[in-house]
């Protein structure tokens, strides 16, 4: 049985953050595989600024590459929306029944679990990977035996400031992997948004 981390968000843009983590989160945990789930919408967040779907799939796709650590899925692109975590985890179960997911969080999504659509299952039957995040500590659910804090390194940029700093004419190359970058630079995305 191979335990394989997912790890959703919208990635919009994918950053080096997101790559340096799963690499650290393969390398220092007991995960086989860790699988980047390009989410369509958050319940959550607001989404005037999310660029399509099919875009940012590509972009992680591109910023992955052949890396056999790593698998980009579009299943909550088939699910219904809103995006919820607890039918995406369902469904990957169902999928692949000879594997164990687990989610992979920051301590800021941690502390907001209770929010989230069925979440004392996605802790009970699946668990959690909680990496750090400024300004967070978790809330009660830290102290969750399901629930792993790994102390990995912290890395300050966001999809936020990359989109901010496109929209004001910055080079960004240097914080995402070159062939995201280059394919987000040729289709001008984020510049008009």
């Amino acid at each position: 049985m191979k335990k394989i981390g997912i790890y959703s968000g919208s990635f919009n843009p994918i950053h080096h953050a997101h790559v340096m983590l799963a690499n650290y989160l393969v390398e220092f945990s007991d995960l086989d595989e860790l699988w980047f789930v390009v989410s369509p919408q958050n319940p959550l967040k607001k989404t005037e600024d999310l660029l399509d779907d099919d875009e940012r799939l590509k972009m992680v796709q591109l910023a992955v590459g052949d890396d056999a650590r790593f698998k980009v899925s579009d299943v909550e692109m088939h699910l219904p929306t809103p995006s919820y975590t607890i039918n995406t985890l369902r469904t990957l179960s169902a999928q692949f029944p000879d594997d164990h997911f687990i989610l992979i969080c920051g301590m800021d999504s941690l502390q907001n679990l209770p929010r989230w659509r069925d979440y004392q299952h996605i802790i009970n039957d699946f668990g959690l990977i909680v990496f750090p995040r400024k300004g967070y500590d978790g809330g009660e659910l830290a102290h969750h035996p399901n629930v792993m804090i790994v102390e990995t390194p912290v890395i300050e940029i966001s999809s936020t400031f990359i989109r901010n700093c496109v929209r004001e004419g910055r080079d960004v190359r240097h914080f995402m992997p070159e062939k995201a970058f280059r394919y987000m630079d040729e289709m001008g995305f984020y510049k008009r948004l």
